[in-house]
């Protein structure tokens, strides 16, 4: 479950812990029938859309096997991305976050056909190792994806960071 501190629509699936997170200013929930992932726990977009493409944050999970790695799940979404779009490129990647708090941020650059139209996509994945807070010997991974216009993401990026840096499990402290 997510508990998103302004409200939560209803998704298609769950994470398998209690999140808590705020969007950055002016980004919106995305209603579920408007987002055609079942994977995604939670997506939002942003209010500006650039050559027709609304940018949008998801959240989704993962509970891997304790053999892989953060960058076997990095590897695995490069080649679901392969699978539906074209000239997937891996523009950057690198471990971050902590002994106790691993994560790993990469950069996906790629084109795809949307509403009939080519476009350059930017995609920046972030895959965070986290702990339970009522159970530590619980673990999940999330990954955080933001995904826009190769001409508007630099733009966002700085929104999508944010977000990241307070996205964490539920410590039932939130108003």
């Amino acid at each position: 479950m997510i508990y998103f501190l302004e409200g939560v629509p209803e998704m298609p699936t769950t994470v398998p812990m209690p999140l808590e997170f705020r969007l950055p200013e002016g980004w919106l929930p995305a209603r579920p029938e408007g987002f055609n992932a079942a994977d995604v726990a939670f997506a939002a977009v942003h209010p500006q859309p650039d050559a027709g493409f609304a940018a949008n944050i998801t959240i989704d999970d993962d509970v891997p096997p304790d053999a892989l790695t953060l960058a076997d799940l990095a590897d695995t979404s490069v080649e679901h991305l392969r699978e539906v779009a074209e000239s997937v490129m891996v523009a950057h990647r690198r471990e971050v976050g902590s002994f106790d708090a691993p994560a790993l941020a990469q950069r996906l650059v790629f084109s795809t056909v949307v509403d009939g139209a080519h476009r350059g996509l930017v995609q920046s994945q972030v895959y965070l190792s986290l702990s339970d807070v009522k159970n530590s010997h619980k673990r999940a991974v999330i990954r955080l994806t933001l995904t826009a216009t190769a001409g508007q993401h630099d733009a966002i990026l700085g929104d999508f960071q944010d977000f990241v840096r307070i996205v964490g499990p539920d410590t039932g402290t939130a108003a």
